[in-house]
């Protein structure tokens, strides 16, 4: 194994067009730890947020080698169950803020964070699924108990874990109402039942929602809370309105009576949540929504087509 590595690090707020990729030592693999050697990575919208802004925040361990999800092989399993040559996912759990990430070629992650997985699906389709499929399984499964007699609305449709929600949700059978606020993404959304321009107001236009997906986040929650019936349930996942919290938000009279609230944070993948993602993909012959594939050699195109919403689905990055 080489010495070295090509790595982006970043330790200001750093526009797209001035990423860099560089030389970096390979990390030292360490108890508890496993060196995987990245094949695909998937861009994710946090990291995004953690490159123009966050990276300026004292909890991010500076300077940092960003990406919060990765698949690859294990290159040196250390202390770990892990054999050399596992082919696995990783993600969250601190990944790309409190430790290296995976914009890289390789990544030495806390191995509790390291998923084995047994999939026919290429290493491109691979990189789509690790946060965007976790985050739209937890947040349909875990918290939104989503059953095939239920009415799915899905507020911010047209991004890459609205594409995943739309498709583990029809894969069960459920009726799907889907949003964006762009008129020319309308068509984007034909997996869905319904294909819903977004105005920012939806209540009182809708009829029979029993469950809410809200990707849009604090900016359209309030509007959200109002669109479902009496007993359905809203998770709030995604911030893609740019409205990070509700400030005055008054719960006892901003829920309405009988509707029930939660959200989703995708920090604490397992094992097991894994093995049953993949399954059930392979059970229902899906395909993860790939939007767009760039070499690691054009990460800064990458991470610009991503800013400007230039790419419908997951972008995946390939070593």
């Amino acid at each position: 194994m080489p010495g070295t590595m090509k790595a982006v690090i970043l330790s200001e707020p750093t526009p797209a067009k001035q990423v860099r990729i560089t030389e970096v030592p390979i990390p030292q693999v360490c108890p508890g730890w496993v060196l995987v050697a990245v094949k695909t990575f998937g861009l994710n919208h946090s990291e995004q947020i953690l490159r123009l802004n966050e990276i300026q925040a004292d909890y991010i361990n500076k300077p940092i080698i960003p990406g919060i999800e990765c698949a690859g092989e294990i290159t040196d399993p250390s202390d770990s169950h892990f054999k050399k040559g596992d082919k696995v996912v990783a993600l969250m759990g601190g990944m790309g803020r409190s430790f290296h990430g995976s914009y890289a070629e390789y990544a030495l992650l806390p191995a509790d964070h390291v998923f084995t997985i047994h999939t026919e699906l290429s290493w491109t389709e691979i990189a789509a699924v690790p946060e965007t499929y976790f985050t739209a399984w937890g947040s349909l499964f875990e918290c939104l108990h989503l059953k095939k007699e239920d009415t799915l609305l899905i507020r911010g449709g047209t991004c890459a874990l609205g594409y995943a929600a739309i498709q583990l949700a029809k894969a069960i059978g459920c009726k799907v109402i889907s949003t964006t606020h762009r008129e020319n993404k309308l068509e984007l959304l034909k997996d869905a039942d319904r294909a819903l321009l977004d105005t920012g107001t939806l209540a009182g236009t809708l009829r029979g929602v029993t469950k809410a997906l809200e990707l849009v986040g604090p900016k359209t929650l309030r509007d959200t809370l109002r669109c479902v019936e009496t007993g359905g349930v809203v998770c709030n996942t995604g911030i893609l309105g740019g409205v990070y919290a509700l400030n005055g938000f008054d719960p006892i009279k901003e829920i309405p009576n009988g509707v029930y609230l939660t959200g989703f944070f995708s920090n604490y993948p397992t094992q097991k949540s894994m093995e049953d993602i993949f399954s059930f993909l392979a059970k229902h012959q899906i395909k993860p929504a790939v939007g767009a594939v760039y070499s690691f050699a054009d990460i800064a195109r990458a991470l610009s087509d991503m800013d400007r919403h230039r790419v419908d689905g997951k972008i995946v990055v390939r070593i």
